[in-house]
């Protein structure tokens, strides 16, 4: 039977919330009318039909309860992507576990019971420096909620990883292998750090990183087998969005970690 990676990305990410900017374009008569300029000014940004992400809550313990009994029901598995910490200033970062300590419970238990595997999708999701990721006046801040551009320093990369990697662990008492990078951006450091702190595997787009592609000693873990989606989608479209999706398939569903140690499995 043919094996498709469940994955979710962004919980704990303040990104939903700071994360603001208008749409590029309006489909007009199979053309499309740029309207950037005036999209990302004041509020525009916040509301339709001008917004483009927009604001949204952080998935509730119920969404969580209602996707383990479908993941049970599908005797299935999910990488979740957790953002380490709630970015409210660049000088206040508030663990993941202490600003949604129900959700990082239940999400242990998920764990233990063998429905989640826990990846790292950042320290922070978004750069820091100056408060850029902030809502900006005039114009989009979509580009400071990708957290690892190659044009930051090395010592950044670091940092991150390093500090992601330590809090995520000591809250799920278990080794994260998994990296999947903010709005796929990356850089050859951010892999290097990634490999030293413990990732086995980076998730992104298949154009950027083809499946099974080995670089700075990660394989890679593009989205051609998978069904991958953002806490969003749950959040606004309800827990029956991802059993529409499931039942599309005759396939196995599992986490990454899982997709691999079976893979492994089989060639021994």
């Amino acid at each position: 039977m043919e094996k498709i990676i469940l994955r979710i990305d962004d919980i704990g990410a303040s990104t939903k919330i700071y994360n603001q900017h208008g749409k590029v374009y309006w489909p007009v008569f199979n053309k499309k009318l740029p309207i950037a300029f005036f999209a990302n000014w004041f509020f525009f940004k916040r509301i339709k039909p001008f917004a483009a992400w927009g604001i949204y809550p952080e998935m509730a313990c119920s969404h969580w309860e209602e996707m383990f009994n479908l993941l049970k029901l599908y005797n299935a598995s999910i990488t979740v992507g957790v953002t380490a910490t709630w970015a409210v200033s660049e000088k206040e970062l508030i663990p993941f576990h202490k600003k949604f300590p129900d959700q990082a419970s239940i999400l242990k238990e998920g764990v233990c019971e063998g429905i989640v595997e826990i990846a790292n999708h950042g320290l922070t999701h978004c750069i820091l420096n100056n408060n850029l990721f902030h809502p900006h006046m005039f114009t989009s801040n979509r580009k400071y909620h990708r957290e690892f551009w190659d044009w930051l320093p090395e010592t950044y990369h670091k940092e991150h990883i390093e500090r992601s990697q330590e809090i995520l662990s000591t809250i799920f008492k278990k080794d994260i292998i998994t990296f999947i990078h903010p709005g796929n951006v990356w850089s050859q450091q951010t892999e290097m750090y990634a490999k030293k702190f413990g990732i086995q595997y980076l998730s992104s787009i298949e154009p950027k990183a083809p499946t099974g592609k080995v670089s700075n000693g990660l394989t890679y873990v593009g989205n051609k087998a998978m069904i991958d989606f953002h806490d969003r989608e749950i959040v606004l479209f309800g827990v029956n969005w991802l059993r529409r999706n499931l039942e599309e398939y005759s396939s196995e569903f599992c986490s990454i970690e899982q997709f691999y140690s079976k893979k492994e499995q089989k060639q021994l």
